[in-house]
């Protein structure tokens, strides 16, 4: 019987995991896991194949049979950090006089350091394009080639607006068979010195790049299958492997976007933390009304224009090892059991568990001396993590990939316990409260970033150590968790069911209409050619009253949307859906207006025409919008602006020194689109050039939310 099946491979640092995926009910068919093979002759590429066809055999699942595979890949963040990379050659381009002479100073670039004693190499040449003759772009190049420069750069002040020199560059390259990166192809946005360096660091992984994605496509045709290879961005979109070859500097952080993707794939909350904890490091960052939060990438210390997510990385996870005197716990991580060459007590037989003592050791040169080890009768050694303190405390649940003996944790963990006068209850206590204090700064600094309101976050747990951190975390928070199914999978899963995404971002001080509308068809048609069908892409646009930034996100999917794997709900479902995450019983819960793809639900008020808590619901019980205050008026598409002026001001918050505008939400068809804007005309202009296209008659509904005053 003929079926069709997804693909996701997602390459962590030690293992390199494949998930096929069934492609019209989203149920998982088959898993496979080889070792990274960070040592192979072609890299990770060598472990992606492997898994592939192992997945493919293991599940007895035909080529030609899958209609869609993606992998993310360490490979550019890897080849940075490693200093794998080519020697660049810039060519700085400008006209004459004042411009020309800032655009010089602007793209030399000295190297650009990458930490660990790595640096990319530059090689700086400038041209005066007024005085270009046909022969000066070869010689450039040569000259640069002769310094040592393995791939080219060109770019122009103003290249944004006007390429054509940029792309005389890039020809006469080619010819001689160098790989190239033009500044403007990366970035639209001004900011020449940031645009130039973002270019080098793309340029600078381009040869290692290249070899990986042709060994890896190769090796999947070889395997029979025919459709297009897709990679992982680190902004938790896909792009065809033809589009990477362009641009692979948007691949960094695209093991952290696959989880995060993953991760809202299976959640109802439109709002969340989400931690992705491995053995060594936890990747935190943000969700926001049903995205990840974005934000640019900073390489070696430089802001780069590439667009990823937000991750704060930090060194306590499922098996940070404990730092320990005679008065109990230092510290918590950064060394994992994992680099001391150790196994986790809660992982160890009880039997083996005898005679313990405690040790204090050094597990790398120059790391402090007072790291716990744990000596057994045996000889051999086990160390305590913050796995072991979870289960000792009871907080991990069968189900739960963290799960391990309690008992071997507690017998290991008393010999410290014996060693510092105290319980070995006490002791488990101190662990997961000194990766607390690590940890909950960093919600809280990201929550306060993107303005997330306490009451309406939820922790989401992915990777395999999340429950030996996030029980602990949510109940000391006072906030609600998940950890979803097939957790330690989930990055594959993120990468098999990712859409395509592409971002066109430019600066225009008070745009038009018609600007707005120019700069959604560039995103379009970037997107399309990343890969998605042209009647699925959506797009989002954003604009920086602060920066006249205006951003074009457009999303599609490679092939047209087939069934969900969840049901509709009634509306009593979707009421006790919402009563369980506003935390009110469901009598309080009531509907304030619904379409024939949203309800929404709010918390029953004082009187009436005051705000109060919302929850917009999609007809398959997920929450797409999580708001503390906020009012809701039905309307059509020819009413709606008198619906947002009356919302502009009934919502609007007067401050000593400004008006806080509210933030608004249109429930229109099928979507559910959000706007943000200090003044009425930019609200009135982003509005109306997605409401024009629906008939006048069309239902909507107008939601406007802000912040709950302190």
């Amino acid at each position: 019987m003929s079926r069709m099946i997804r693909m996701g491979i997602d390459v962590g640092g030690t293992h390199t995991k494949a998930v096929a995926i069934d492609n019209e009910t989203h149920e998982i068919i088959g898993k496979s896991s080889v070792k990274t093979t960070h040592d192979d002759v072609r890299g990770v590429a060598a472990g992606v194949v492997k898994c592939f066809q192992n997945c493919l055999k293991e599940n007895q699942i035909r080529p030609e049979d899958v209609v869609f595979v993606a992998h993310s890949t360490t490979q550019a963040t890897n080849a940075l950090i490693e200093g794998d990379i080519a020697q660049v050659g810039i060519i700085g381009m400008g006209k004459g006089g004042f411009e020309g002479f800032l655009a010089k100073k602007q793209t030399k670039l000295s190297n650009i350091d990458l930490g660990n004693n790595k640096q990319i190499q530059i090689y700086n040449r400038f041209i005066n394009v007024k005085k270009m003759a046909k022969e000066t772009v070869p010689q450039v190049i040569e000259e640069l080639e002769r310094m040592g420069a393995q791939v080219i750069v060109p770019s122009m002040a103003f290249g944004v607006d006007h390429g054509g020199p940029e792309q005389h560059v890039y020809e006469e390259a080619e010819k001689k068979g160098l790989p190239t990166t033009m500044a403007s192809d990366i970035t639209k946005l001004y900011g020449l010195t940031r645009r130039t360096r973002t270019a080098a660091i793309n340029a600078s992984i381009l040869p290692k790049m290249l070899d990986t994605a042709n060994s890896t496509e190769q090796s999947v045709r070889e395997a029979g299958v025919h459709v297009p290879l897709m990679i992982m961005r680190g902004d938790g979109g896909v792009m065809e492997i033809t589009e990477m070859k362009k641009r692979p500097i948007l691949t960094m952080l695209s093991g952290p976007a696959a989880s995060v993707m993953g991760s809202l794939m299976y959640l109802r909350a439109s709002n969340g933390v989400y931690f992705e904890v491995g053995g060594t490091t936890t990747n935190i960052g943000v969700i926001k009304n049903g995205r990840p939060a974005i934000d640019y990438s900073i390489v070696g210390g430089h802001p780069t224009y590439v667009n990823s997510l937000d991750v704060r990385v930090l060194g306590v996870a499922g098996g940070s090892m404990v730092r320990a005197d005679k008065n109990g716990v230092i510290d918590v991580g950064p060394r994992s059991a994992h680099i001391a060459g150790l196994d986790y007590a809660v992982f160890t037989d009880p039997a083996q568990i005898k005679g313990p003592k405690v040790e204090f050791f050094s597990p790398k040169p120059g790391d402090p001396a007072d790291y716990v080890a744990i000596r057994l009768e045996s000889g051999e050694r086990v160390t305590i993590t913050n796995s072991c303190a979870a289960n000792v405390l009871g907080l991990v649940k069968e189900e739960h990939f963290s799960y391990g003996n309690a008992e071997a944790a507690r017998k290991a963990m008393q010999a410290l316990a014996d060693y510092c006068g105290t319980t070995a209850e006490d002791i488990a206590g101190q662990i997961m409260a000194k990766a607390y204090a690590k940890i909950e700064p960093v919600i809280l600094a990201l929550a306060e970033k993107y303005k997330l309101e306490k009451d309406q976050i939820s922790l989401v747990g992915v990777g395999g150590g999340a429950a030996s951190l996030i029980v602990y975390f949510a109940e000391k928070m006072g906030l609600k968790y998940s950890i979803p199914e097939n957790a330690e999978v989930i990055s594959s899963i993120g990468v098999a069911l990712a859409m395509v995404r592409d971002v066109v971002e430019r600066i225009i001080p008070s745009p038009t209409k018609e600007q707005i509308g120019a700069i959604k068809m560039e995103a379009m048609n970037k997107a399309i050619q990343s890969g998605a069908t042209p009647e699925s892409v959506e797009i989002h646009i954003d604009i920086d009253p602060q920066t006249s930034k205006v951003t074009a996100i457009a999303t599609g999917s490679t092939e047209v949307k087939t069934n969900e794997l969840l049901k509709e709900c009634s509306e009593e479902e979707l009421r006790e859906i919402a009563a369980n995450d506003m935390r009110i019983p469901v009598e309080r819960t009531q509907l304030l207006e619904k379409t024939r793809y949203f309800h929404i639900f709010g918390e029953q008020v004082d009187k009436a025409g005051d705000a109060g808590a919302i929850r917009i619901l999609d007809s398959k019980g997920f929450i797409k919008i999580q708001r503390g205050r906020a009012m809701a008026i039905k309307t059509t598409a020819g009413e709606y602006l008198r619906a947002v002026k009356k919302l502009w001001e009934d919502m609007a918050v007067y401050r000593t020194e400004l008006i806080a505008r509210p933030d608004y939400y249109l429930c229109i068809g099928a979507r559910v689109m959000d706007f943000t804007a200090s003044e009425f005309e930019q609200l009135e202009l982003l509005m109306e050039i997605e409401v024009s296209t629906f008939e006048p008659d069309t239902e909507m509904i107008v939601i406007a939310a802000n912040m709950k005053q302190s």
